[in-house]
């Protein structure tokens, strides 16, 4: 039961630990591919606004333009309104010398009735000529208030206009501050990326780095694994003719039937012979050879019964007689000589490896006392080489 929860938690942490590596890959490449966007987004943003800005700008040379033209056209007038002026002060001085000379005839009427007379009708004249005048006069200067009306409408033109070329220059200014900006984002951006993109070439050569150590790993924990097929070869080779060795697991096989008497667990004298000499033969074949004493982690001793009575009664059954056989196994003189106290552990297994023909239970075969070896760390190599093989 131990030994299956440790190779769970084995497991679970390579499982685990792949899962990391694979969300960890996967925002790295959410991130890079985030960052292409953006930059792709800010370059086309860029490429609209500085469109916007040459509308903008050819706009104002247009209404530039049109500035210059109504200026110029200001000016036209302002000369046609110094012209009529001048025409104007003109006729006054002429009014004013045409008063002069009625005075003067209202003098010469005073000295003469009769030149009076004769002056009447030129006098009538001069009145009609001065009215005529006068009307002229009139009728200019409601042209010049017309001009300084229109004159007045043209100069708020301008100020409105100036407004206008004001308000257009501050959000030219504005989209240059936000233009600039935005450059600089971009070459802060570039650069992060030029960063991002060595960080990716450093972590691809550090990857296949470890894939060449990884490889050089697996072909290492392949060998190890492969020690323990040498072991049950070599078992079978030296004492397959003398004993029984299961040729899956290498352990060695005693009946209970020869070992305990039934629902026992006290050990038979007449079986510590037969029982010495197969463990002994086992356990010289194992720590004989270096390449495999070297590798030899525990001697197992397991206790197996059939699926006759409950489970925790067969369990307690099965511990038990382990427990006799390792306390029989511990008082020889060989497990002292060889230091092999250490390595001796006992465990009982119910009936949960009982053993089958067809499908069918031979309970006969199942109740018996396994002697196993483990090799060190053959547990975690097991599970590495399963790991290995499922990549």
């Amino acid at each position: 039961m131990f030994k299956q929860s440790s190779q769970t938690e084995n497991s679970n942490f390579w499982i685990s630990y792949a899962d990391l590596m694979a969300g960890l890959l996967f925002v790295f490449i959410l991130l890079i591919g985030a960052i292409i966007v953006k930059s792709s987004i800010l370059k086309d943003s860029l490429k609209e606004k500085e469109s916007t800005l040459e509308v903008q700008s050819d706009t104002l040379k247009t209404q530039e333009e049109i500035l210059k033209e109504q200026s110029e056209n200001i000016e036209d007038k302002s000369e046609t309104i110094h012209i009529k002026d001048y025409e104007i002060n003109k006729l006054r001085n002429l009014l004013a010398k045409r008063k002069q000379a009625l005075n003067e005839s209202q003098q010469a009427l005073i000295v003469s009735k009769e030149s009076l007379t004769l002056k009447s009708n030129e006098i009538e004249k001069l009145n009609q000529l001065l009215l005529a005048q006068n009307t002229k006069i009139d009728r200019y200067s409601d042209k010049v208030i017309l001009l300084q009306n229109l004159t007045s409408d043209y100069t708020n033109t301008i100020e409105y206009q100036n407004d206008i070329v004001e308000e257009y220059k501050g959000k030219v200014l504005v989209l240059s501050s936000t233009l600039t900006k935005q450059d600089e984002k971009l070459k802060l951006n570039d650069a992060k990326l030029l960063q991002l993109l060595k960080a990716l070439d450093n972590r691809q050569t550090k990857y296949d780095d470890l894939l060449t150590k990884l490889q050089a790993q697996k072909a290492q924990i392949k060998s190890l694994t492969g020690i323990k097929l040498k072991v049950i070869a070599e078992l079978k080779s030296a004492l397959g003719n003398k004993i029984n060795i299961d040729k899956e697991s290498g352990s060695l096989r005693l009946s209970s039937s020869i070992l305990f008497d039934k629902g026992s667990a006290q050990l038979k004298d007449s079986s510590k012979s037969q029982l010495k000499s197969n463990f002994i033969e086992y356990v010289d074949t194992l720590i004989s050879n270096k390449n495999i004493s070297d590798h030899l982690d525990k001697i197992i001793i397991e206790g197996h019964t059939d699926s006759d009575g409950g489970y925790l009664y067969n369990l307690s059954l099965s511990q038990k007689r382990a427990y006799a056989v390792m306390n029989y196994l511990l008082t020889l003189d060989y497990i002292k000589k060889n230091n092999i106290k250490t390595k001796l552990v006992a465990s009982g297994r119910s009936y949960l490896d009982a053993i089958k023909i067809n499908g069918v239970e031979d309970k006969d075969a199942s109740r018996r006392i396994e002697v196993k070896f483990r090799l060190k760390n053959e547990d975690a190599m097991y599970e590495i080489e399963r790991i290995l093989d499922a990549d």
